[in-house]
């Protein structure tokens, strides 16, 4: 639920919303919380750790101050559709794009941006979610804890055992 560094906000506002720096900074925020609940569902050591990151993330998002409770519907339909986008530019593997250029297409899309022939913008988009993914993985890690183990066998090999 951190908030967007500012810069990246004037940024993507300057490159893709058109100068609407709201509109920037909720596509920012959507793709944080989106790509945070991605990585815990992909990343996580036990399989209900996606369902409770998505139980807190809701809890979270009910209570936000940003969203006025008219809007509370519309703002998780879209948000949804967030999760679902990146998703697909996360685990896409056939086009041979690499994920980064992907998250950032998908970033300019939703932006209203131009996100095929962006170049430069849809890489620094791209560079940023990345961070956006490493910055999860690493809270996943610092909340759940890290995987151990045995260094004498592969962990190939583990669920065989």
């Amino acid at each position: 639920m951190r908030e967007p560094d500012e810069k990246d906000v004037d940024w993507l506002g300057r490159t893709a919303t058109k100068g609407d720096a709201d509109h920037a900074l909720w596509e920012l925020r959507y793709a944080r919380r989106a790509l945070g609940l991605l990585v815990a569902q992909r990343d996580a050591l036990d399989d209900r750790t996606g369902s409770t990151v998505a139980s807190v993330l809701s809890a979270a998002a009910a209570r936000d101050r940003n969203v006025d409770s008219s809007t509370r519907e519309i703002s998780e339909r879209q948000f949804n559709a967030r999760i679902s986008a990146y998703r697909d530019g996360l685990d896409s593997r056939a086009s041979g794009v690499p994920v980064a250029t992907r998250l950032g297409q998908t970033l300019f899309a939703f932006a209203g941006g131009a996100f095929r022939d962006a170049g430069d913008n849809v890489a620094r988009g791209g560079e940023l979610l990345v961070a956006y993914v490493t910055e999860s993985n690493l809270a996943l890690q610092a909340a759940f804890g890290t995987a151990k183990l045995p260094e004498n066998i592969a962990p190939s090999l583990m669920s065989k055992r």
